[in-house]
C-alpha cells in the first residue's frame, strides 16, 4: 500500500506500521526476522531465479523487438539487471528528482550477468546498511517543485525494487517465448519445465 499525497489515508499507521517504524519484525520458522532481513532473503533468493530467466536469452536476439514502441529484448534484460541497485540507490534519496531512464543496448548476455551481480551487490549493501526504522520514514520523488509521489521507503523498496522487478522478468519470459527460446519455471512449472514432476529414467 502506499500513500500518495493523502495525510487523512486511513490505514496509515498500518502502512507505516508495517514497514519498520516500530522495529517490526516478521516472526518466520519460530525466530524473529526484521524487515530488512526479509527484503534482503527475498533479493537474494529472487537473483538466483532471474540469473535462471538471463541464462535462456538468446545473444542473437538481443536487438529484437515485439512492437516499434517496445524495448528491445536487451534493453528489456539490462533494465531487469540494474533495478535492484537503481531502486536501493533512489531509496537512499529524498526529494529524488525524477529524470528520464536511459535504455541502454547490451552486447553480449555477459553483459547483463555483470550488471545483474553489480546491481545486487548495490542493492545488499544499501540495505544491510539501513536502520530499521527507516522503512517507515517518507520518501518523495519530485519534478521541480512537484511532489508526484511520497511513501513509506519501505513501500519503495517493496513495490519498486522488487515487485516492479518480477513484474520486467515477466515479461522478459514473454519475449523469451516469442523469440523460440526456453522459459525456465519461476514460481510453478512452465511449458518447457516442471521442475515438481519426477525425472525419468
Amino acid at each position: 500500500m502506499l500513500e500518495i499525497l493523502n495525510p487523512n489515508l486511513k490505514n496509515k499507521s498500518l502502512v507505516l506500521n508495517r514497514y519498520g517504524t516500530n522495529n517490526t519484525t516478521l516472526a518466520l520458522g519460530g525466530a524473529a526476522v526484521t524487515a530488512i532481513n526479509a527484503l534482503l532473503q527475498e533479493l537474494e533468493q529472487e537473483a538466483g531465479t532471474t540469473r535462471r530467466v538471463f541464462e535462456c536469452v538468446p545473444e542473437a536476439q538481443l536487438g529484437w523487438r515485439p512492437h516499434p514502441k517496445s524495448l528491445t529484448l536487451g534493453q528489456l534484460a539490462l533494465h531487469v539487471a540494474t533495478i535492484p541497485g537503481v531502486i536501493a540507490e533512489m531509496a537512499t534519496h529524498s526529494p529524488f528528482s525524477a529524470a528520464p531512464i536511459p535504455r541502454l543496448q547490451p552486447s553480449s548476455v555477459a553483459e547483463l550477468f555483470a550488471a545483474l551481480d553489480q546491481s545486487v551487490t548495490e542493492a545488499r549493501k544499501i540495505l544491510s546498511e539501513l536502520d530499521e526504522n527507516e522503512l517507515g520514514s517518507t520518501w518523495k520523488l519530485i519534478d521541480g517543485d512537484q511532489v508526484i509521489m511520497a511513501v513509506p521507503r519501505g513501500a519503495l523498496l517493496r513495490t519498486l525494487m522488487l515487485n516492479h522487478w518480477y513484474h520486467h522478468r515477466g515479461q522478459l519470459t514473454v519475449y523469451l517465448r516469442q523469440v523460440g527460446s526456453v522459459v525456465p519455471a519461476i514460481y510453478g512449472p512452465s511449458a518447457d519445465e516442471n521442475p515438481f514432476m519426477p525425472k525419468q529414467g
